[in-house]
């Protein structure tokens, strides 16, 4: 089957994700610049989920592009991805209501959802290679994944990490989040050879 319902319902899911997510901020009671910094923390974890997601829906675009055919299995690999994904706005919600971010639990339950995000990535990846041939874009692309290791390096020692000093884990998942704000340039490039 064609690639259109699998990228149509991850968009529309993605899209829903994010607006409960912006829907968790609530605005200050107060109407000062104190008031509005006391919202700030909620603010910076809502910034950086923001930009994971957006981050999964650039690379899941990508994936998208190059795929032309899914079957069941990857669309259970897709709604496995869109599981975790989804549990990004308790989390957000969960840190951002911790001021200073000084509870361990919330951060490192915000580490373990992105961990798994990115394992669910990473399978979604592994199982649509498998369905198609040698000639498929993404096979030619999966044989260094230096970036793929590095995160998940992060994010396991982020966990942990939490409960010691629960900046040092949020900085764990800022690096990351830097790490794949570029989108995999040599992917961008084979689509193009693609087009041409």
């Amino acid at each position: 089957m064609k690639t259109g319902r699998l990228e149509a319902f991850s968009d529309g899911v993605l899209a829903i994700v994010i607006t409960i997510m912006v829907l968790e901020m609530k605005a200050p009671e107060d109407t000062t610049f104190k008031g509005l910094l006391s919202v700030a923390p909620v603010f910076i974890s809502y910034l950086l989920s923001f930009i994971y997601l957006g981050i999964y829906w650039n690379n899941h675009h990508h994936l998208m592009q190059v795929t032309k055919k899914v079957n069941g299995g990857i669309l259970w690999a897709n709604l496995h991805l869109l599981f975790w994904l989804s549990l990004i706005p308790f989390t957000t919600s969960w840190v951002g209501e911790h001021e200073n971010y000084y509870e361990a639990l919330p951060v490192a339950t915000y580490g373990f959802v992105l961990l798994m995000s990115a394992v669910a990535y990473f399978i979604l990846e592994r199982v649509l290679i498998k369905y198609h041939d040698d000639n498929y874009a993404l096979s030619k692309l999966c044989t260094n994944g230096l970036k793929e290791y590095a995160s998940l390096f992060l994010y396991i020692v982020a966990i942990p990490f939490a409960y010691m000093y629960t900046w040092g884990a949020i900085l764990c998942y800022i690096v990351v989040a830097f790490i794949w704000l570029v989108p995999e340039r040599r992917l961008e490039a084979l689509m193009e050879e693609g087009e041409a």
